[in-house]
């Protein structure tokens, strides 16, 4: 007799014994029941391959004038179906009937239960099967599956992305592993239902050549075909330099205002590029300079310096995350302005 799982509103409890309002009570929500699926056959001995249809009875008393239901079939295999849904209107209790079906062709034991995910989570007993394919056969199947890989090279990220499909007689787990250059690099385990797609990704540092296998290690061992490739890692990161220039020595009145010059290059760029002037060893504030085309670029950037005193100022580059500029060195001498000379004021002369 099928049994169900019930999953229904958890009854409120009041500690203080004062009376709860109508407005903090919780909504009501759906109860759903999940049935132990039923296999049939149940139990099953004669010629294989046999398929056998598992039901199970699902059950929701709704709430809502609209109610969507998703649940998958778990497997006693580990395996799980896909999320599957079905939406109804009205309230009230409803009931449904989901199957699924098998294809065995070999000798098994297992089980099959119902997970509700939606419009609340329940999980129904697991309902048990057996399948005899007769004397002298396997307790379990074999199965064979054919193996492919192939591989393509993206020179631009200096990586190569393994591809690789299984695939198989019916579902089951298999256990592989990925060989490059005769050596293990990555090994995994996944559930395949006829066909599957595998992956592994090949990041070197430097330039990179071989061969890639993909190897199924169970249900049975077996191998792919070789996959070669080669791998080409070139650096396309944008080159940056900088070079920072003093104004000519300065002799003269005081104060005196002097521009040092600096020069941004980039070898290929759409973008912004940050930097900073650092002014007799003391970092400033962060800028930025924009170059909006295609191949080698240069931008040019000022810093002024005003000189009260006779002396010398230094001026250096920096690149957020890049090169420092050679260090630039002004200097200015002041020098008083010259002292006029004061016009002598004519005698003046006497009456006769």
């Amino acid at each position: 007799m099928a049994v169900g799982m019930l999953a229904t509103p958890a009854a409120a409890a009041s500690g203080s014994g004062q009376a709860v309002s109508a407005a903090a009570k919780p909504k009501p929500k759906p109860a759903v029941w999940a049935g132990t699926p039923k296999a049939s056959p149940s139990k099953y001995e004669g010629e294989c391959p046999v398929k056998v249809t598992f039901s199970s009875k699902i059950k929701v008393k709704a709430v809502k004038a609209k109610t969507t239901v998703a649940y998958r079939w778990l497997r006693g295999d580990g395996s799980k179906g896909k999320v599957q849904t079905f939406t109804f209107r009205g309230k009230g209790v409803k009931s449904f009937t989901v199957k699924e079906k098998a294809t065995f062709k070999g000798d098994v034991k297992g089980w099959q239960a119902i997970q509700l995910l939606a419009p609340r989570a329940a999980t129904s007993a697991k309902g048990r099967f057996s399948v005899s394919c007769g004397a002298g056969e396997d307790d379990y199947e074999v199965v064979r599956p054919g193996v492919g890989a192939q591989v393509w090279v993206d020179e631009g990220n200096c990586e190569a992305a393994l591809i690789g499909r299984i695939t198989t007689s019916d579902s089951r787990w298999v256990r592989y592993q990925w060989v490059v250059n005769g050596r293990v690099v990555d090994r995994d385990a996944v559930h395949v239902n006829g066909s599957r797609k595998v992956y592994h990704v090949i990041k070197p540092r430097d330039d990179f050549r071989g061969w890639a296998e993909l190897e199924i290690l169970s249900p049975v061992g077996t191998s792919s075909n070789r996959a070669y490739f080669k791998i080409w890692c070139k650096d396309t990161s944008p080159k940056v330099s900088v070079s920072a220039y003093a104004p000519a020595d300065y002799a003269g009145t005081c104060p005196a205002a002097r521009t040092f010059t600096g020069t941004i290059s980039v070898s290929h760029l759409r973008g912004a590029v940050k930097y900073r002037w650092i002014r007799d060893g003391v970092a400033g504030d962060w800028q930025s300079v924009y170059f909006g085309g295609h191949g080698p670029q240069s931008q040019s950037v000022t810093d002024t310096w005003t000189a009260s005193a006779s002396g010398e100022a230094k001026r250096a580059i920096e690149i957020y995350g890049g090169p420092t500029s050679g260090t630039a060195v002004g200097k200015v001498t002041c020098v008083p302005p010259p002292t006029p000379t004061p016009t002598p004021t004519p005698a003046a002369s006497l009456p006769a």
